[in-house]
């Protein structure tokens, strides 16, 4: 009989169970089918109505287990750490002044106050941070060698206002002209006979600019959500665009975002569409007034932009205008760009490039801006891919391709380490223009245990058949190897060692070596 009682028992759980079920089932369909079921109505006080197979359940405690205990099985947080391989919180360097709410901290925020709406409120922060950098070098010019000593400083002061909202500005305090504050000797060619100090103190600012996000000010004035977000900035704002290789420079303007789009139709994931204008301060190799000097202050710049997930990769575009005004009126041209990013069967990471320059048609001078550049960038996915990464970038340049703006560096600057300036030194570099020019860059990148990183590369730049006209960047065919060394000593200090030699036909020799530290603050 007990065996028979508990089998009764058992088959009254059951059946409990189920009209629990039954009874849950049928309270979701209901407030499925009526949204408003716990509004306050006229009709609060009515019968519940409910379908004819649900049943009210009583309630049973006895089908409940009870709650879980951990008395006798302590929180031991080093086995929680090695649950995800051992990795510890990372113990980042803080901002010098940092007021008000803090950045990438533990816990909950204070809550904001309502000055532009409940609904975006006002939460103040402000934030100074940057690096401080000093490097000294040895650098085989071609017909001079220079020892430098040079020193910069990025400083970033970031104002936040909301959590969409924020006014930034960046200083360069000790360099000016691209002549750093430092002290340099052995320069036959420097106005100063080669010896003494070199740069000045520049308080001027190289941005500033306000950013936010239209939908988010317009939810907090009418204090209703919105459904679209519409990011926008202005001033004297940076723009960087494919890795800065079709644009990296700050210009007096502005642009907005159509954010993540998306096309089931063809086949996009995510896809944002960016529309800027830029009317003085835009810098390039192009614009270069009727004596030679470059000129920023007479051009505009227009443009939009767009990325793109699709394929199992993603796509980049981009058409700017150019315009000239006043002496560089007849610099207009347009200048257009694609490229294509994939990972294909697991063993390569390529990226393809193209960049064009069109209808520049100048009075009185050369063309700056005519002709296209395609750049393949590819990268081996081996057994160890986050620290062992060899590389074979390849270029091919006609005419005068051009970056849309830059202020820094030339088409080929990510090419290789041995297209690169460092930013600060005379460090020397191979052509990185791509003007009738092409080559390759084959190299290495291991990053060890990801606590340094060393990257050793040979590159060549070849000259294409023609006539090459007087102060055509390459004259012939070019040649380097290069290293870099890099490790972080502290969480604030890293030190960078680079080096590289050059051999150049038709043109002098070039080599360089340089030590650098660099402080995060």
């Amino acid at each position: 009989m007990t065996k028979g009682n508990e089998t009764v028992s058992h088959r009254k759980h059951i059946s409990a169970g189920r009209a629990a079920l039954l009874a849950a089932t049928a309270a979701a369909a209901l407030l499925i089918a009526t949204p408003g079921a716990f509004a306050a109505s006229a009709d609060a006080d009515k019968p519940r109505e409910m379908d004819s197979i649900a049943r009210p359940a009583e309630h049973d405690a006895g089908v409940f287990k009870a709650d879980p205990t951990y008395e006798d099985k302590p929180y031991n947080a080093e086995g929680q750490l090695q649950i995800y391989g051992g990795k510890r919180n990372l113990t980042e360097p803080r901002p010098i002044i940092e007021a008000g709410r803090p950045q990438y901290v533990e816990g909950p925020f204070e809550q904001g106050t309502n000055i532009a709406g409940e609904k975006n409120l006002f939460a103040p922060a402000l934030q100074v941070f940057g690096d401080f950098r000093t490097a000294i070098a040895a650098n085989d010019v071609g017909n001079d060698t220079v020892y430098e000593w040079a020193n910069r400083l990025n400083l970033d002061v970031d104002l936040k206002l909301t959590a969409t909202e924020r006014i930034h500005a960046f200083f360069r305090p000790l360099d000016r002209g691209g002549k750093f504050l430092g002290y340099r000797f052995g320069d036959k060619n420097d106005d100063n006979g080669g010896d003494g100090g070199v740069g000045e103190v520049d308080p001027g600012v190289e941005t500033l600019f306000f950013e936010g996000d239209i939908g988010a000010i317009v939810a907090g004035l009418s204090d209703e959500y919105q459904s679209f977000d519409l990011p926008i900035s202005f001033g004297l704002v940076p723009f960087i665009m494919q890795n800065g290789l079709w644009m990296e420079d700050a210009f007096v303007g502005g642009g907005f975002a159509l954010p993540s789009l998306n096309s089931a139709a063809l086949d996009i994931t995510n896809m944002d569409i960016t529309f800027f204008a830029g009317f003085s301060e835009a810098e390039s190799p192009a614009f270069v007034a009727a004596n030679g000097d470059p000129d920023t202050d007479e051009v505009s710049v227009y443009g939009v932009a767009a990325f793109v997930e699709w394929f199992e990769g993603y796509s980049e575009f981009g058409v700017g205008y150019i315009d000239g005004r006043n002496d560089l009126s007849d610099i207009d041209y347009v200048n257009l760009t694609a490229a294509f990013t994939k990972r294909y069967g697991g063993w390569l990471s390529n990226s393809v490039r193209v960049f064009g320059a069109v209808g520049q048609d100048t009075d009185n001078r050369a063309k700056t801006a005519d002709g296209f550049a395609i750049l393949l960038e590819n990268s081996l996915i081996t057994h160890k891919p986050d620290v062992y990464v060899p590389y074979l970038n390849a270029f091919l340049g006609v005419d005068k391709p051009q970056s849309l703006v830059r202020d820094n560096g030339g088409l080929l600057k990510n090419t290789g380490i041995t297209f690169e300036n460092d930013g600060m030194t005379q460090f020397p570099k191979l052509d990185d223009t791509a003007q009738d020019t092409f080559g390759a860059a084959v190299g290495v990148n291991y990053l060890f245990n990801l606590d340094q990183q060393l990257v050793v590369e040979a590159s060549t730049v070849q000259v294409l058949e023609g006539e090459k006209q007087a102060g055509q960047p390459a004259q012939g065919a070019q040649y380097a190897v290069g290293a870099r060394y890099q490790i972080p000593v502290t969480n604030r200090v890293i030190l960078r060692a680079d080096a590289i030699a050059a051999i150049r036909e038709n043109a002098d020799d070039v080599a360089g070596i340089r030590f650098e530290v660099r402080v995060k603050f």
